[in-house]
């Protein structure tokens, strides 16, 4: 988008081994960013100008295309947020007061272990989200998440405050923070980047993002008044409910989009077949004939 052609190129192959290949990529990135039809004419501020409020006006009225990549990219980065991982991780010695803990000394010792588990799982999801994929990290981590936040609800509600309590409390917040950076947190991030056309990514990130922080807030700020109202551990169990929802969410909204250009995931998107194919997410063979013609 900057004209940096060669630079682009120099990027491509080094991530592509063929050359022909680097080639035609470079020739789609260079259609889907419009670079081709830049100038460097005195009137580049005001078609820049005019280019974003014509981003602004399709993200307003959009194509059934672009609906479906907001629904997508937007959901996901409110669910990241609504699961309660923030409350999980702001109010950690809280919960695990709540759980019998009454030592500082202890309170610290296991809050710095929920922060070494979610350390350890990022790297853990830098080192797999190239090799198995997004979903089957997003279903890992979801389904792993519902499960860790039901039993951490039951836990603080039914097991009172032993020392079997304390230890299952322990075990299965260092465990949803687990969960939650092997999958949606990290992962939320790289589908966002990759699921919007060049043309209206900034923009559309950045609404997704907004959606995150504002729901990030909301969980945070609200969390010790549910929790005064019906206890920490019923608010866990309605975060636990709200994962399950997130499941459903990745299987029937969130394409894989591992290992596919720009092209092909927006073709994914261009049919409601493609966006809600089962979770598959795949690219059929009549869509990859109308990504040819297009090309």
């Amino acid at each position: 988008m900057q004209n940096r052609i060669e630079e682009a190129r120099s990027v491509l192959v080094k991530t592509i081994d063929d050359e022909n290949e680097v080639d035609d990529r470079l020739a789609e990135i260079l259609v889907a960013a419009n670079a081709g039809s830049s100038s460097s004419t005195g009137d580049d501020n005001n078609n820049s100008k005019h280019e974003q409020k014509a981003v602004w006006r399709e993200m307003l009225s959009p194509s059934p295309a672009l609906r479906r990549m907001l629904v997508t990219g937007f959901g996901i980065q409110c669910f990241q947020q609504i699961t309660g991982i923030d409350a999980t991780v702001y109010y950690s010695p809280e919960i695990l007061r709540t759980a019998g803990i009454t030592d500082n000394t202890k309170l610290l010792a296991a809050t710095v272990a929920v922060g070494v588990s979610k350390t350890l799982f990022i790297m853990v999801a830098i080192l797999l989200i190239d090799k198995v994929g997004r979903k089957p990290l997003l279903y890992v981590s979801t389904i792993g998440m519902t499960v860790c936040l039901f039993s951490l609800g039951f836990t603080l509600t039914v097991m009172g405050q032993g020392a079997v309590g304390i230890g299952l409390a322990i075990f299965f917040v260092c465990a949803n923070v687990g969960f939650f950076s092997v999958g949606i947190g990290p992962v939320c991030w790289v589908v966002t980047s990759e699921i919007f056309p060049l043309r209206l990514r900034a923009q559309a990130a950045a609404l997704g993002a907004v959606g995150n922080r504002v729901c990030s807030g909301v969980v945070a700020m609200s969390f010790l008044s549910v929790s005064n109202a019906i206890t920490v551990g019923g608010t866990f169990l309605v975060f636990a409910a709200v994962s399950a929802v997130s499941v459903a969410f990745v299987y029937w909204l969130v394409p894989e989009t591992k290992g596919k250009s720009l092209e092909e995931i927006e073709v994914l998107f261009e049919s409601e077949r493609g966006w809600r194919g089962g979770g598959k997410g795949e690219v059929e063979m009549g869509d990859a004939e109308h990504l040819v013609q297009n090309e």
